[in-house]
């Protein structure tokens, strides 16, 4: 089976948590574009959306789906996204996208997390893939250097501003063994403004190649 297929496996999957009448939270990502698609094929039983990116927004526009501002809508029952990387506690690394920021607000409004992703996404260690740390331009070289004192070695996404107007730094060489922690230590660092790191609030559940993961 391709990648491709593993992703499009897992979106259809989480197709079946989607509850009539309802507003969904959408993420980021080429797996989730195969979500956003299929939905499209329900979009007459939902009321509509809230969308992480600009991108995710575009894709559910063209296919006649409305996207409503969180704001407006309060707590979601299910928000439906993809991962960098996800342990085997339901951790994940997320922000490849550059849309951490979004998808973590709306993972912590939601009831329920599914988090849909192909077998290369799962690892017994979080860290092998940069972890990505949205921050302020200013603060974007001090908040380098206290990264770097944990042992990361931080490099400026150059040329990427977020949806926010921000700046990204990936962060190499973390074996993350307590991203409970790390995530908390670094969300304190001045200038940060989000951590990839979702594990005080992982998700619910993980579908893999289209298959529910225990």
């Amino acid at each position: 089976m391709s990648k491709d297929e593993q992703k499009r496996q897992s979106a259809e999957a989480a197709l079946r948590f989607v509850e009539d009448g309802t507003i969904v939270g959408v993420g980021t990502g080429s797996t989730v574009a195969y979500f956003i698609d299929g939905l499209a094929r329900m979009r007459d039983r939902i009321k509509g959306t809230v969308s992480s990116s600009e991108q995710s927004t575009q894709r559910l526009r063209t296919h006649g789906i409305e996207v409503f501002d969180l704001n407006a809508v309060g707590t979601l029952q299910l928000y439906v996204d993809g991962a960098d990387e996800c342990d085997t506690h339901r951790c994940l690394i997320k922000g490849g996208g550059g849309a951490l920021t979004r998808e973590k607000i709306i993972a912590q409004a939601s009831r329920t997390f599914v988090c849909i992703i192909d077998t290369a996404k799962q690892v017994d260690v979080l860290g092998a893939f940069p972890l990505p740390v949205e921050v302020i331009p200013m603060a974007r070289n001090s908040v380098a250097r206290e990264i770097a004192k944990l042992g990361g070695q931080p490099a400026w996404r150059d040329g990427v501003v977020t949806d926010n107007g921000n700046w990204i730094l990936d962060v190499h060489g973390l074996r993350i063994v307590d991203p409970v922690g790390l995530e908390r230590t670094l969300n304190q660092i001045p200038g940060v403004v989000t951590v990839g790191l979702f594990a005080q609030r992982p998700a619910d559940i993980v579908i893999v190649d289209g298959f529910q993961r225990d």
